[in-house]
């Protein structure tokens, strides 16, 4: 996507604000979006899905005094913008004041708006995607005789422009990119079945892993579940792989949001300035970060977005807050609308090797299922599988178990963030060695 397209979508943008203006709101935003992308599945070696993706669609928001309304539309021509200004501006005549409503305040507007370096297309065609598709699953296929079956590997590569603005004067765009490639297999030995997956994803196509890699360790995992057992119920230190271990983490960040805080429905109400975890972790995040998978020079209310720590020293030192709910808890906006951008725990060193030794005796989570965590009281529970571990040593896997406890003392209670943070994506964290938790089983 080039600079014109974003011009183009700036000027949409710009027509749509007069427009609101014109029709008597107050004050208005709007976000604008273009999507293209290339999605193909190959399975048993066919390929058996290509999709072509090329979406766009508008969002208004327009304010008549504190008054909100707001209007959707995937069609950008002039007269369809003004139609949907309209219908965002009779919504907002009809409903009732509310105090914390309007756009965020002016001063903390973004006045730069730095590369990221977030823009890699890949100029990759169907027939392409679907070859790497078949590399990766092929190497799954061979790597061993019991993988017996597959839910196919699937490419995807996708390419964004976003811009939003406001009546304060802000309009600001950029693009990006998003390219993924992952595997499930399933393995089969004697009556018993198990199935696994693997993936890549990154900003530039160079930093996907290469297709046999992401096959094998499907194959892989897949395999090492074979011969799964159940175990009695029982209380033990658990491990959190380092790709479930962000589940923890967006526990965290759901609980410290503005909605659940002002409708007081979190399980850490009133904490900040207060220890939540033990003294030596450090939890932050970086919206700046160059080719992260969440970055952003600005948030959905145009608001600069800047490094900060929420963790330190195990003490909580912020929320995340969009202006709507800044207003609502008295407090100013963290720069969130959108949610959190490219946070990280910061490790305490250890491998994976050293966190089994550890352990010593307990639970290895690799798999979750379920929702299981309630955000107003911390109670945690959800299904699992995973590895039991004997003496700093996996001993066999484990099905149909449950892993319950409170994240207030999950988090009081986490002993060490592993060094294997390799897995790419919106949140950075190693595994997550747990004190004690509730293992349920037979």
């Amino acid at each position: 996507m080039n600079a014109g397209e974003i011009g183009q979508l700036q000027q949409i943008v710009g027509d749509l604000l007069a427009e609101a203006e014109k029709q008597g709101a107050s004050s208005a935003e709007a976000g604008v979006h273009r999507q293209r992308g290339l999605d193909v599945t190959v399975r048993l070696g066919e390929t058996e899905t290509i999709e072509h993706t090329n979406d766009q669609g508008l969002g208004v928001t327009v304010y008549f005094g504190q008054r909100k309304g707001s209007a959707n539309t995937t069609d950008l021509r002039p007269q369809a913008v003004r139609e949907t200004v309209a219908a965002a501006c009779r919504i907002a005549r009809h409903t009732s004041e509310d105090p914390a409503a309007g756009l965020a305040e002016a001063e903390m507007m973004a006045s730069e708006i730095p590369d990221l370096d977030l823009d890699h297309p890949w100029e990759i065609d169907a027939l392409q995607a679907a070859g790497i598709a078949r590399e990766c699953e092929d190497a799954a296929r061979a790597h061993d005789t019991r993988i017996h079956n597959s839910e196919g590997a699937s490419l995807h590569t996708q390419s964004t422009l976003f811009v939003y603005g406001n009546s304060h004067g802000f309009i600001g765009g950029y693009p990006s990119t998003r390219h993924s490639l992952s595997c499930a297999v399933l393995a089969q030995q004697g009556d018993e079945m198990q199935r696994d997956y693997w993936y890549t994803s990154s900003r530039i196509p160079t930093g996907l892993e290469p297709a046999h890699t992401v096959g094998i360790e499907a194959a892989r995992r897949t395999v090492a579940r074979l011969g799964s057992r159940k175990i009695k119920t029982t209380q033990c230190p658990v491990l959190f792989k380092a790709d479930l271990a962000p589940g923890l983490l967006r526990s965290l960040i759901g609980a410290i949001r503005g909605p659940a805080l002002y409708r007081k429905a979190s399980f850490l109400l009133d904490k900040l300035g207060e220890p939540i975890f033990p003294d030596w972790v450090i939890i932050d995040e970086n919206p700046l970060l160059r080719q992260g998978m969440a970055s952003a020079p600005f948030d959905n209310e145009g608001v600069t977005t800047r490094p900060r720590k929420i963790v330190d020293g195990g003490v909580l030192q912020g929320y995340v807050l969009d202006s709507y709910a800044a207003r609502k808890l008295g407090m100013q906006t963290t720069g969130n609308a959108g949610g959190v951008r490219n946070a990280r725990i910061d490790s305490t060193g250890e491998s994976f090797e050293e966190l089994l030794k550890r352990l010593d005796t307990g639970l290895l989570v690799t798999e979750m299922m379920g929702q299981g965590s309630n955000l107003v009281t911390g109670d945690y529970s959800r299904g699992a599988a995973g590895f039991w571990v004997e003496n700093g040593e996996i001993a066999f896997p484990v099905e149909e178990v449950t892993v319950a406890g409170n994240l207030r003392d999950m988090f009081q209670g986490l002993l060490a963030v592993g060094a294997d943070n390799q897995i790419p994506g919106s949140i950075d964290t190693g595994s997550w060695l747990i004190d004690r938790m509730t293992v349920a089983g037979d």
